[in-house]
């Protein structure tokens, strides 16, 4: 008798095909790129965000009892946001961050959180000091 592990079965081959193709995507290379040595002995790193996403499913209908009928499918997405670059010139290391444009009115709201926030704390700090006096 066969193990059901060891069965065929499509749905189980479009997601690990899906899975296999992801993994081809986005490898450590994707997140830390490759060193590169400019002319003037300047080392560049890339860093960059990757965030992906999966699905997949199916259904098994069968008519007769020897055949048996499969629907199945997978799909996959991948992205890939540059953050920022490693330079390192003459044994000294720094952060060089690349700076995206928010893209949505959520994306605007979040950056301007820290802001905010300190706009309030030093409106609070001001008037602590006012009645201090």
């Amino acid at each position: 008798m066969e193990n059901s592990a060891e069965k065929k079965n499509p749905i189980s081959e479009a997601l690990i095909s899906t899975m296999e193709k992801i993994r081809e995507m986005v490898d450590t290379n994707t997140i830390v790129g490759r060193p590169i040595t400019t002319a003037d002995g300047v080392t560049l790193i890339p860093i960059s965000k990757v965030s992906f996403g999966f699905g997949g499913g199916g259904n098994d209908y069968g008519g007769d009892p020897g055949k048996h009928s499969v629907g199945s499918g997978a799909g996959a997405g991948a992205k890939i946001d540059p953050v920022a670059f490693l330079v390192v010139k003459d044994g000294i290391t720094r952060v060089l961050p690349v700076a995206t444009p928010p893209v949505s009115t959520m994306d605007r709201i979040v950056d301007m959180v820290p802001d905010m926030v300190a706009k309030v704390e030093n409106y609070f700090d001001k008037k602590e000091e006012k009645e201090s006096l």
